[in-house]
């Protein structure tokens, strides 16, 4: 097990500073949704980016990859796009030499650090399912041999949630692969005054490196290995439970909000990435070890893909957020889980 030292937690905040500065220099605004794309990726997680066209999602990515100077590929999914587009395709080559054909594996552009799966809704779902692989194994399969993904790996893919005709809704086993959703809104005035400035401008803006992929990888260890108390794991675990039916012989605890709106609740990825996600905020931040206000804020971007509404919910215009700020108000904190300081103790030694 990786010990989290003082001198990893300053060069990692330093790193996180920097790494925004650098993004700052291209992107106006979005902090929340920045701060929430580099949690994931430390936390060797995949996101599905969802807003409306011209708020610079991939800007916003492509800026980020060149910060953590990694290579970066972007996929426009189309209708007729297949899989080996994707994955890439075996081809004969002859060898000039000795005359003889022999097949090749080509590199599609999934063999790249950043990933960008640009309106992935866009595509069939056989081609859809062309990522499952790559993003939950780091490899793909073709021709029966597997040819490993580079590491750090991470897709971004996103959504466009007004304009559905002739799309393809991501099925619920596609997306509880990503670790969050993040949702990018509207600039304010005085953000968007700032974006027009600038792209009416000349200059030239220079991305200085900031981390690389031996970097980004200590980091993913620290954030894998950092401690976290049973209390917190406890907390995790109701969030994601409540919004569950329960099982046979069980207590029917969900919140009223739950059994009033939901259809079908998050599984056991939904409670592991809770903590991940709790881990990396803590570890961004400067500090040892998660506490339940890391769970909490992210609560949103993990479990609003993974919750499924029902039809009272679609009649009473009630969203996933809005049931996942019901579900945060309804499941507090227990007594015995705010008084479990003497565990978090004994973590940290």
């Amino acid at each position: 097990m990786t010990d989290v030292r003082p001198d990893d937690l300053r060069q990692i905040s330093e790193a996180h500073d920097r790494l925004r500065a650098e993004i700052g220099k291209i992107v106006v605004g979005q902090e929340v949704v920045i701060e929430q794309m580099l949690e994931c990726i430390f936390s060797r997680g995949h996101a599905l980016v969802v807003g409306v066209p011209g708020l610079a999602k991939t800007l916003l990515i492509s800026t980020i990859a060149r910060a953590l100077s990694l290579d970066f590929s972007r996929i426009q999914f189309t209708p007729d796009l297949m899989p080996s587009d994707i994955t890439g395709t075996e081809v004969f080559q002859e060898d000039k030499t000795t005359g003889q054909r022999s097949l090749c594996f080509i590199h599609g552009p999934i063999f790249s650090n950043v990933v960008l799966a640009d309106e992935i809704n866009r595509t069939p779902p056989k081609t859809q399912a062309a990522l499952l692989e790559a993003m939950q194994e780091g490899q793909v399969t073709a021709g029966g041999q597997i040819h490993l993904l580079p590491s750090p790996f991470f897709v971004l893919a996103t959504q466009n949630p007004i304009e559905q005709e002739g799309t393809y809704p991501l099925p619920e086993a596609q997306l509880d692969r990503f670790m969050y959703q993040i949702k990018i809104g509207y600039p304010t005035e005085d953000e968007e005054l700032e974006i027009v400035r600038r792209s009416s401008s000349k200059a030239e803006v220079v991305i200085d490196r900031v981390l690389g992929a031996e970097d980004i990888q200590r980091m993913q260890q620290l954030v894998r290995h950092a401690p976290v108390a049973d209390h917190v794991i406890r907390y995790a675990l109701r969030l994601a439970r409540s919004t569950r039916v329960p099982g046979p012989g069980e207590e029917d605890r969900r919140p009223k909000v739950i059994k009033d709106y939901i259809g079908w609740g998050a599984g056991p990825r939904a409670s592991e990435n809770l903590i991940l996600a709790a881990k990396a905020k803590a570890i961004l931040a400067g500090r040892t070890h998660a506490d339940i206000e890391d769970v909490r804020a992210a609560a949103l971007p993990v479990l609003r893909h993974r919750v499924l509404t029902n039809f009272n919910a679609e009649a009473d215009q009630v969203g996933p957020d809005d049931v996942i700020r019901g579900l945060l108000e309804a499941i507090e904190v227990a007594d015995e889980d705010a008084s479990s300081l003497k565990e978090v103790d004994r973590l940290m030694g």
